[in-house]
């Protein structure tokens, strides 16, 4: 159990890091701003990079809540339900 929890939790950094990073990029228009990391992004010349950088940021987002939910609770959840599979079955 311990190690699908520090992979859940290295997902949850490293995949959190990486959006923060590109939120505050393309998302954060003034630091005086009350809409840091959560305003939209402006289409204002966007070249190839920017566009990439753009997809990135939901794609880290995404799998920073998608692979941390499935090591803490879709494998455990699992593991549990197969044990009680195999003890109904045994009995």
């Amino acid at each position: 159990m311990a190690d699908e929890f520090i992979k859940g939790l290295g997902i949850f950094t490293g995949g959190g890091l990486a959006w923060l990073v590109l939120a505050s990029w393309y998302r954060t228009t003034s630091f005086e701003s009350t809409q840091q990391l959560v305003a939209p992004v402006s289409d204002g010349g966007m070249d190839l990079y920017n566009s990439l950088g753009v997809a990135l940021m939901d794609v880290f987002f995404w799998f920073t809540l998608i692979g941390a939910l499935t090591f803490w609770v879709l494998i455990p959840a699992g593991r549990q339900a197969r044990k009680a599979i195999e003890n109904r079955r045994a009995q």
